[in-house]
């Protein structure tokens, strides 16, 4: 039952995905493809004077693990300090999705901090 619930907001944010966009000014982007599967994803991260992500947006396609991946992401990390994003891991994403994520699924459900990671990169 609970994770039919998970399920249906995965589905959600797929449909209906949070912070889709791009910002032409953004102060770091990356953008990442999942070569199993095709799934790509193109990071947008604005940043303000005290380095907390001032907007982030994200353009992508791919399947509703990856794009609800993202999404959830994009606003767990909106209005954060940097030290905070750097220290998001794999199982807070899995937390955020909520669901068993079989192995075929994991690069699907890691794309979007994977794309995140690379975007921090270049600030570091």
């Amino acid at each position: 039952m609970e994770e039919n619930l998970y399920m249906e907001n995965i589905l959600d944010h797929y449909k209906h995905p949070h912070n889709a966009g791009r910002l032409e000014d953004a102060s770091l982007r990356a953008r990442e493809l999942n070569p199993s599967c095709g799934d790509v994803i193109e990071l947008f991260l604005s940043l303000d004077a005290c380095d907390r992500v001032r907007d982030v947006k994200f353009d992508g396609k791919g399947c509703a693990v990856s794009q609800a991946s993202v999404s959830m992401l994009t606003d767990r990390i909106k209005g954060r300090p940097l030290a905070e994003v750097l220290a998001l891991s794999e199982r807070d994403i899995l937390e955020m999705l909520g669901i068993d994520v079989g192995p075929m699924r994991m690069k699907c459900a890691m794309l979007s901090l994977r794309t995140l990671k690379s975007a921090l990169n270049e600030k570091h």
